[in-house]
């Protein structure tokens, strides 16, 4: 297989597509996590705790919380990530709100969904990271840490993953949380083995 040209950029057709995509893929796993009961983790995870203990809206809580983070994408990676990502977040929030009228699970496996979870997101988050956009939150932290060190995203959000769930223990049946984290693992797995810079140079 040969290298990429390094002047090779996305058009902004690739980027809308790709973003797209991407939302819409973790959009269907969050509605399959929700679905099953389980947790994530990162800042998707803090929203969907806090939808479960207070009733209000997983969308309208995931869009508060990131807010705090578009100045360290601005600050840090750039105006257009900081736009991507905040339209992504966005498309997200609506999305997820809507997503239960055009399907209905009647039947899924804890397990089975916490995998199909992990793999739906992780590769969404693929497919936005590759085009310049995130989730937000500690994607944000996780892709400058990333850039500026050279340690992997993955494992950033793994990191934040652990104390979420070490948090969840606490507030959750201990089932719940173990399946979860195996959701987690599937997702920051994806993220780790295929958001490489050195083998994907398209921007």
């Amino acid at each position: 297989m040969h290298q990429s040209d390094p002047t090779l950029r996305h058009s902004r057709l690739d980027d809308i597509q790709g973003i797209s995509l991407g939302v819409f893929m973790c959009s269907v796993g969050l509605l399959v996590l929700t679905h099953a009961g389980l947790l994530t983790g990162q800042t998707a995870g803090i929203a969907v705790i806090i939808s479960y203990l207070t009733g209000w809206s997983f969308g309208a809580v995931f869009f508060v919380i990131n807010l705090p983070f578009y100045w360290l994408a601005y600050r840090r990676i750039g105006l257009e990530f900081t736009i991507k990502s905040l339209i992504s977040v966005t498309l997200l929030s609506i999305i997820t709100e809507y997503l239960p009228l055009g399907i209905a699970i009647a039947h899924l496996d804890t397990a089975f969904g916490a995998v199909l979870f992990g793999c739906l997101t992780g590769v969404g988050l693929l497919a936005m990271f590759r085009h310049g956009g995130s989730l937000g939150g500690f994607g944000v932290v996780a892709l400058y840490v990333q850039d500026r060190f050279g340690f992997r995203a993955g494992y950033v959000q793994l990191i934040a993953d652990v104390i979420i769930f070490g948090v969840a223990f606490f507030l959750f049946p201990p089932a719940i949380v173990v399946y979860s984290l195996l959701g987690a693992v599937v997702l920051n797995l994806i993220i780790t083995f295929n958001h490489r810079r050195d083998r994907y140079i398209a921007t």
